[in-house]
């Protein structure tokens, strides 16, 4: 909503001073990014401490729906658009989420985690193993087999009682979390996690969320509307420039959140808080932003997403194998670095071939 008020607000002003602003709007989104995560980081952390909570458990609640807000905002946005926009005669169903979550997944993992775990290796404890791994696989799969078992007019799509059992699952899963947590605390071992106030802590928390979120925003306002300007002065096609832009620039800037969180999280040795976050915001994506998205309104996707979804299973499954390990290292992010280089290549060749008569599968 707020970037489509943005766009409006000035679709007359002069290019020179559009771009201005596009450039101001990206500067000014990754001050905010790296500002308030690091304070989301550290009470998010100072939280987890006092109450005896793990910080995996931490990165899978707190963290990665704070760090998930850019995607549920527009995924939402988008449903409750098209809610209004049907009539009894003609239907209008949401395109974006489906696509925008399985694009955030992936990112999630080869880019995300890829980053992270080239700079910091993570030992993988049994525990996440055990519980939140399959859980993960689990709704990766439900999501596939939800994508492509209904359609609508032709297109797959995600339908309101799916959505409504994926908020279910969420809640379930939310609830099974905390009880377990409480079950079995945990004394947290890291020394450099800050010892503040709890009051203080649960208002920093809510302050470097709603500044990840506006960071996020921002970035994506002003990375797309940089590329669109940079599309038009040279001459490229502004539908084939924003489809690219929507595979690429949007994607990663709506992942940029748990991008920074988690580098922030891995550098200070928050590296179960890092993994938690991905594996959290994965799951919370699927469960939470599809489920609250498919419930307001059905969401709809064209036939390129079959792929995607394969794809996003793939990789979800590719860590959970690798994770048997027990430690990801700098080889495992070169590794997930190398696909999510190759993935978005692909994206951009299928979308320039498609306008050119050439379908890619």
């Amino acid at each position: 909503m707020f970037l489509t008020f943005m766009d409006d607000l000035i679709t007359n002003w002069p290019t020179a001073w559009r771009i201005v602003l596009f450039i101001a709007a990206l500067g000014v989104g990754v001050f905010f990014l790296v500002k308030f995560c690091d304070i989301f980081v550290d009470s998010a952390s100072s939280i987890a401490k006092k109450a005896h909570i793990s910080p995996m458990v931490i990165g899978l609640t707190i963290v990665a729906m704070g760090t998930s807000f850019p995607e549920l905002a527009v995924s939402s946005s988008d449903s409750i658009t098209a809610l209004l926009e049907s009539t009894a005669e003609n239907q209008v169903h949401a395109n974006i989420a489906l696509a925008n979550v399985v694009g955030s997944n992936i990112c999630n993992i080869l880019l995300v985690l890829g980053i992270s775990i080239f700079f910091t290796p993570i030992i993988v404890k049994k525990e996440t193993l055990k519980r939140d791994y399959p859980f993960l696989i689990l709704v990766t799969v439900l999501c596939v087999v939800f994508g492509l078992c209904f359609n609508l007019s032709g297109d797959y799509a995600i339908l309101r009682f799916e959505g409504i059992i994926f908020v279910v699952l969420m809640i379930a899963y939310l609830v099974y979390l905390v009880i377990d947590s409480k079950k079995h605390p945990v004394e947290t071992e890291e020394e450099e996690i800050k010892d503040m106030a709890l009051w203080k802590a649960i208002i920093l928390l809510i302050v470097g969320g709603v500044g990840v979120f506006v960071g996020g925003e921002a970035v994506v306002f002003g990375a797309k509307g940089i590329s669109l300007a940079g599309a038009a002065s040279m001459g490229i096609d502004s539908n084939l420039a924003e489809k690219i832009i929507g595979l690429t620039v949007v994607a990663v800037g709506t992942s940029l959140p748990e991008l920074v969180t988690s580098a922030i999280a891995a550098k200070k040795g928050q590296v179960e808080l890092a993994l938690g976050n991905v594996i959290g915001s994965n799951i919370f994506n699927i469960l939470f932003v599809l489920g609250i998205s498919a419930t307001i309104n059905p969401i709809i996707a064209d036939g390129t997403i079959v792929l995607d979804l394969i794809f996003m299973l793939t990789v979800t499954i590719l860590l959970f194998g690798i994770s048997f390990i027990k430690k990801l290292d700098r080889k495992f992010g070169i590794l997930f670095l190398g696909l999510y280089v190759a993935y978005v290549t692909y994206l951009v060749l299928r979308v320039i071939l498609a306008t050119q008569g050439i379908n890619l599968p």
